[in-house]
């Protein structure tokens, strides 16, 4: 029997890649590259085996899709932020198995659901920076499932389900990252000034932003998952945080009642709200 070692929402910000650079970012993300780096080695010391990534950066107009390539290898530069992410170079394998696995269970579910292999869909960033700091060496496989932007809340939620009814069916030892934001409100282009990359653009939503995580250390999860849909949309949640209903669903929704663990201080991005948190399982 298979099971989930590790869960955590993560941040996959691009400039996290400019905090390792010369210029006036350098060391602004150490927090999180720190901790991003504490869940690969926490994940290793549980004897992890596969990484399945919720990615918010890839983003599905038509139903459900998981990258069920065997190896994931490529050089990636950022379409949406070629400034920030530059020839990033990518080399890990692939879980064509459980891919399949969790497809299945899926569409058992009655949902619209494709595991592809083809070697030609690359990963997208929400899948890349975080294996780039959690899995440097390739030695833990990594399956990246698609948010869809016109699927519904319970939709979302049978995704979770099947993946830890895939986890569960099979030999692995799985870590899940929800990769995504919490508050998402973009700053618009015309205030892209030196203090964007590290502001936010609402006050309103680093309030909800702080409510969220409170009520996350006092494991008061039924709460949240009752505002959940309220926080994606007013809040606007990167990816309707559909990473981040796919996480709760695998860990048992409402019934869920481990601890989080912050891992780094919320930081603001480019008007976004950001944060690594471990939930204990």
């Amino acid at each position: 029997m298979g099971e989930i070692v590790l869960a955590a929402k993560i941040t996959h910000v691009p400039s996290i890649l400019l905090s390792e650079m010369e210029g006036p970012l350098k060391g602004c993300r150490d927090g999180a590259i720190r901790s991003l780096r504490e869940i690969g080695k926490r994940s290793r010391d549980r004897g992890a085996t596969t990484y399945i990534v919720f990615d918010t950066h890839w983003l599905s107009n038509f139903g459900f899709h998981i990258n069920a390539n065997a190896r994931h290898q490529g050089t990636y530069t950022s379409h949406e932020a070629p400034h920030m992410i530059q020839d990033l170079q990518y080399d890990v394998p692939g879980n064509p198995a459980l891919a399949d696995a969790i497809a299945a269970r899926a569409a058992d579910k009655g949902l619209q659901i494709r595991s592809h292999h083809v070697p030609t869909l690359a990963l997208e960033y929400g899948t890349v920076v975080p294996m780039h700091y959690m899995n440097t060496d390739g030695a833990q496989t990594v399956v990246s499932i698609a948010t869809p932007l016109f699927a519904d809340f319970d939709e979302i939620r049978k995704v979770g389900e099947a993946v830890r009814d895939a986890v569960e069916q099979s030999g692995e030892k799985a870590v899940l990252l929800a990769s995504g934001s919490l508050s998402h409100k973009l700053w618009p282009n015309k205030k892209l000034g030196p203090d964007a990359w590290t502001s936010i653009s609402s006050e309103f939503n680093r309030q909800v932003d702080m409510l969220v995580l409170d009520l996350w250390r006092q494991r008061r999860y039924p709460e949240f998952l009752e505002m959940l849909p309220d926080y994606a949309v007013k809040c606007d949640g990167e990816g309707g945080m559909a990473d981040t209903i796919m996480l709760f669903a695998a860990l048992g929704w409402d019934a869920y009642t481990g601890e989080a663990e912050q891992l780094c201080d919320y930081f603001p991005s480019s008007g976004s709200g950001q944060i690594n948190v471990e939930f204990h399982v």
